[in-house]
């Protein structure tokens, strides 16, 4: 198995970029993603969005010189703990490569980052049937949240804009 690097995006880049575009189409085009790859509008917004995008994190995960796996972030903030966060906005690797460790490398990037930091924690979220990658996340430590036992688990919910 060729090893896996991971590195911090420079959205400078345009390696960097066009390895991002990539790898969020392919993530979109994913039944666990959207179902549809990136419109054309998507695709043109995506790097300026980012780049304006005060908190933006981008790591990207190479086998043999080529981006396999990406993981999208933005820092955030901890009112309970009064410290910054990081929440995983999208975690994907190409499906020609899961099963390798590589989601699991870029995990591992985003928390030394995170720690790096001082933030008090990593969120994210994932669909409820996406079993595989449910079972990457609980072998790297995440849990549904639950603040209070007698208040239940944390939902995500969302409202279409």
């Amino acid at each position: 198995m060729p090893s896996v690097d991971t590195i911090e995006a420079d959205l400078s880049k345009p390696e960097h970029q066009k390895a991002i575009i990539k790898l969020i189409d392919a993530y979109a085009a994913d039944p666990m993603g959207n179902g549809k790859p990136l419109s054309a509008e998507v695709r043109e917004a995506l790097i300026p969005g980012l780049q304006q995008h005060p908190t933006t994190l981008v790591f990207l995960a190479y086998q043999a010189e080529q981006a396999v796996g990406i993981a999208v972030c933005f820092r955030g903030f901890s009112t309970f703990a009064a410290r910054p966060l990081i929440n995983i906005h999208d975690l994907a690797v190409l499906g020609t490569h899961r099963g390798q460790g590589i989601g699991r490398r870029l995990l591992e990037a985003v928390e030394d980052k995170a720690r790096g930091l001082g933030c008090c924690k990593l969120t994210l979220e994932t669909q409820e049937n996406n079993r595989r990658a449910r079972q990457v996340y609980e072998a790297a430590g995440f849990a549904q949240a639950v603040y209070e036992e007698a208040a239940g688990g944390s939902l995500f919910y969302t409202k279409p804009l």
